[in-house]
């Protein structure tokens, strides 16, 4: 089973593209006001903490292409499983209806509920979303908590930023695959 998960993880889907289909355009970035007052209004009472974790990712990434609101559970001991849904924003092409899913494993035991941001940088294509999303998360919640985490697949990053209820602490390596339809499959 372990064997089978890192192999998913380390073999990133790339959508398939019809022939003669007009490629989509880049999304264009966005500023870090937009993306602050648009969390600020999604998250609350944390944005404070929200405006830290998004000036320190764009001291590292530079400006986002896209970001992704919406909600996720998770649960995990040694293994787990997250499930996740939202909408993407773009500037230029558009809003698209995301899903997200996938394992992990780890030292990692308990369960959360989050509200979610996605910061997507170097998103050459609305569809580049559909792939998976490797890397390393933490989590200490209790009761509630904040985190931040950096997923990366073929140049394009994502950074989750979580908020949200439950019990759990732990390490964990896992990934995220997204889908344009809701799924129960996490691999």
């Amino acid at each position: 089973m372990l064997a089978l998960a890192a192999a998913a993880a380390l073999s990133p889907l790339t959508p398939a593209r019809a022939y003669g289909e007009r490629p989509e355009p880049r999304p264009e970035p966005m500023s870090g006001d937009e993306v602050v007052r648009n969390g600020h209004r999604f998250f609350g009472s944390i944005a404070r903490d929200l405006a830290q974790g998004v000036e320190q990712m764009a001291r590292r990434w530079g400006r986002p292409n896209a970001y992704v609101l919406g909600q996720e559970g998770s649960g995990a001991f040694v293994g787990g499983l997250r499930y996740g849904e939202g909408v993407m924003y773009t500037r230029n092409a558009g809003q698209r209806r995301v899903y997200w899913q996938g394992p992990s494993l780890g030292f990692d035991a308990g369960a959360n509920g989050d509200r979610t941001m996605m910061l997507v940088y170097n998103l050459p294509s609305v569809d580049a979303i559909f792939t998976r999303f490797g890397g390393v998360a933490g989590s200490a919640y209790l009761v509630g908590g904040l985190g931040f985490t950096e997923l990366t697949a073929d140049g394009v990053v994502i950074a989750p930023i979580r908020a949200g209820v439950g019990a759990r602490l732990g390490l964990n390596l896992g990934y995220l695959k997204f889908t344009p339809e809701a799924t129960w499959n996490p691999f």
